[in-house]
């Protein structure tokens, strides 16, 4: 899980930068979009507008006379070096003017009204494709008018006014920016809240919790078809789980009929080494075999949630099988702290799961020493002997099914499985100490399952 947290990227993210950058693109596509049409608009010396009034900004003073001049500086020469058509006439508010350059005949007679334009934009006269325009800037020596034409360049009109239009798509932007990665983001959480309910409660579906189907309602309708999926692949596995049980169950209790006619026929024997070993064999086959049903009938308990005495439960286990713990060589006690727990439980899975640690203590005890038996007033229920201890490379698997330390041991290896099997049904846990001074497992109950 972790591996494919680090090598996929979640939906939420993958789907909030992108409509971001969809959202971006569109914003940025607008701006540029209006500043084509805005060129298709206004003169298409617009992107010179800034280079003239700036050079004329430079060059133009007053001579010691009191007239209006231009001054040859280095912007100006570059200016006209590199647009060889090019001329101006710069006008005062109050008509003073200076020209240069070959006025087209049709602007020839608006240069002495250059000074009556703010701004213009001079075209679409019979007989000429020349267009002109009228500028106002101020300067050093106040306000002038510069009507101008004969650009040779006329440079890239829609650069020139997105650089003019910056304070007012900026300000969009500054405003638009902050909005799409806050809104966006939080849109697509609501969106995928679903889907990640959906993940959730997937993530809570047990084996031992039947008929678990992911929701439906309120699932985007793409995403619809996957947990309908899920859930018929969940009903498809139920069903094959249950034809297991009911395989072993029936294979199991199909087995105590040919196991009780070689009892009876073994019983018949005479008295010798060969019927004491059969003997052996027949009780350790009845004995998987009803371990088999052991499995099964917890892994279908129902009756989880009858109120049961813990106290009363291990007290009546410790009873009926210390005859069987001394006559192994076993001393049996049991202690414990409260006269009474009780919890939510099965009366006859719980009792099935004491027996089972009591019996593997007795089995597995070194035929030695004290088994204990005692319960704590946090529900704790723990059974210990004096044994050799399990190895540590078997103590994680001692639960699974089938599971032996020794395999030449008697037993069929279900036992304990059983126990962690009885344990999880009712959501508790079981922990495991071993050295080689003994072993002891707890059983740990909630309080309220």
């Amino acid at each position: 899980m972790r591996v494919a947290d680090r090598t996929n990227p979640s939906l939420w993210w993958q789907l909030s930068w992108r409509l971001s950058l969809v959202i971006i693109a569109v914003v940025a596509a607008v701006i540029v979009g209006l500043c084509v049409w805005a060129t298709m608009i206004l003169s298409p010396n617009v992107a010179r507008e800034d280079t003239i009034t700036e050079v004329m900004t430079g060059a133009v003073e007053i001579d010691p006379q009191g007239r209006l001049r231009l001054r040859d500086t280095p912007e100006l020469e570059t200016l006209k070096e590199e647009n060889r058509r090019l001329w101006y006439v710069v006008a005062t508010p109050d008509g003073a003017s200076v020209s240069y350059g070959t006025i087209p005949p049709v602007y020839a007679e608006l240069a002495h009204l250059t000074h009556l334009f703010e701004d213009a934009d001079l075209r679409g006269s019979a007989g000429i494709s020349e267009i002109a325009s009228v500028e106002s800037v101020e300067t050093a020596v106040g306000q002038i008018r510069i009507l101008f034409g004969g650009f040779d360049d006329k440079g890239w009109p829609v650069l020139a006014l997105l650089a003019r239009s910056y304070p007012i798509y900026g300000s969009l932007l500054a405003i638009a920016l902050p909005t799409i990665f806050l809104t966006v983001p939080y849109i697509v959480r609501r969106a995928m809240t679903k889907v990640s309910d959906v993940a959730q409660k997937a993530a809570e579906i047990e084996p031992r919790r039947p008929e678990a189907r992911l929701p439906v309602d309120g699932i985007p309708k793409d995403v619809a078809p996957l947990v309908i999926a899920f859930n018929g692949t969940l009903e498809r596995l139920e069903n094959e789980f249950r034809k297991r049980q009911r395989f072993l169950i029936d294979a199991a209790h199909e087995l105590r009929t040919p196991i009780a006619i070689m009892q009876t026929r073994i019983d018949g024997m005479p008295e010798g080494q060969e019927r004491r070993r059969l003997l052996d064999d027949v009780a350790r086959l009845a004995e998987t075999a009803e371990q088999l049903l052991d499995f099964e009938r917890s892994d279908q308990a129902t009756d989880l949630h009858e109120t049961v005495d813990l106290v009363e439960i291990a007290r009546t286990v410790v009873a009926d099988l210390a005859p069987l713990a001394i006559a192994a060589g076993y001393q049996i006690s049991f202690r414990n702290d409260v006269e009474s727990l009780e919890r939510k439980g099965s009366p006859s899975a719980l009792p099935r799961a004491i027996i089972n640690l009591v019996r593997n203590a007795i089995d597995h005890g070194g035929k030695r020493g004290m088994i204990t038996v005692s319960i704590s007033a946090d529900g704790q229920i723990a059974i210990s002997d004096d044994g050799p201890g399990i190895p540590a490379e078997h103590r994680d698997l001692v639960f699974e099914p089938f599971y032996r330390v020794t395999p030449k041991s008697t037993g069929a290896g279900l036992g304990l499985s059983v126990v962690k099997q009885i344990v999880d049904n009712h959501r508790g846990q079981v922990s495991l100490k071993s050295s080689s001074a003994g072993t002891q497992v707890a059983i740990q109950l909630p309080a309220s399952t």
